[in-house]
């Protein structure tokens, strides 16, 4: 088989598992660029809220104890609680970690809420560890395994050189997809046609006038943090459910993908965060497929992770806004 052919052949199946990886980005990347348009700051603990709403997940699995041989209905009842416990914990812990280690440093330099936001993620990571290893003796957790979600699903065939090729998708793949557009969609529509989505905005274009006008800041800079947590606890829950294993150091190189595709969007614009994690997932999903096919072996997919890093630097130096960001003016 011939390069080329081998691309054709396994083209559709490596873009439907980039999509996958670049909705799940796309919905850490938005707790990023909800935060940094209210206060203009990169809240770089966000990857650990997105860890602990997967631990917190993968505890409501394994105490509801569902047989792996269960009905789909009562497998899907059970993820469903376990995203709505980890989008409960983990917006309350967004909200708390604002009101802690954010709100008394809203007036200091923007340096200084960085370092306090690196000093929760480490605080989290180690808080995290702590409490599994008295509790379980280890420090990562399983994601119970259901056949059912396992098996693949034939979308379509086509012929390719005279072989059949068919594209093929995990049952718990499309559970992942639906969520996140449905994630993805309705906070599109709270920012764009609601009350609350317009003191967002108002907030964020400009706090003082926002002031006058009778908007509560700090509510709607809690009820942000409650949102963007919240989005990233049920990205946790379905990230577990993806990978299977997770561990209180999860959520590092994810967030950090997810920041890059929120730069790539168009940091502070919900839908170039949108638009960055879909876009970096699948060249994220082209490079583990063929990074080693064109090197001739050089470089293999595990070193696809450079590229979320290299796409920063570029985008950095050559449009800053990113694909949807606008240069505004500094605020005060």
């Amino acid at each position: 088989m011939t390069l080329l052919q081998f691309v054709i052949r396994t083209l559709p199946q490596v873009a439907i598992d980039g999509l996958v990886i670049g909705f799940l980005y796309a919905m850490i990347a938005l707790g990023y660029t909800m935060v940094y348009g209210v206060l203009q700051f990169i809240n770089f603990a966000h990857s650990e809220i997105f860890m602990v709403g997967a631990f917190i997940g993968v505890e409501i699995m394994l105490a509801l104890a569902i047989p792996s041989t269960a009905p789909l209905m009562l497998i899907m009842a059970g993820i469903l609680l376990a995203v709505a416990a980890g989008m409960m914990g983990s917006g309350l812990l967004a909200v708390a970690i604002e009101r802690i280690a954010y709100r008394p440093l809203r007036g200091a330099p923007r340096l200084v809420p960085l370092i306090s936001a690196i000093g929760v993620s480490f605080f989290l990571q180690d808080a995290v560890r702590a409490i599994e290893g008295l509790l379980n003796n280890a420090f990562y957790r399983n994601y119970p395994s259901f056949p059912v979600l396992n098996q693949q699903i034939p979308l379509a065939t086509f012929t390719f050189a005279g072989q059949p090729v068919q594209m093929q998708i995990q049952a718990k793949v499309i559970f992942i997809i639906i969520a996140s557009l449905v994630m993805l969609t309705g906070l599109n529509f709270v920012v764009n046609a609601t009350r609350l989505g317009r003191a967002i905005r108002a907030v964020a274009q400009d706090r003082p006038t926002a002031a006058l006008m009778g908007v509560n800041v700090d509510r709607i800079i809690m009820l942000t943090f409650l949102i963007g947590g919240a989005l990233g606890g049920a990205t946790g829950v379905l990230f577990g459910i993806r990978v299977g294993r997770i561990d209180p150091y999860v959520g590092f190189i994810p967030g950090i993908k997810a920041f890059t595709a929120a730069v790539l969007g168009g940091i502070g614009n919900i839908t170039g965060a949108m638009l960055g994690g879909i876009v970096l997932g699948v060249l994220e999903g082209f490079a583990g497929a063929y990074l080693s096919q064109f090197t001739g072996g050089a470089f293999g997919a595990e070193y696809k992770d450079i590229f979320a890093f290299l796409i920063l630097i570029l985008i950095l130096m050559f449009r800053p806004t990113g694909l949807l960001g606008e240069m505004v003016g500094q605020k005060a």
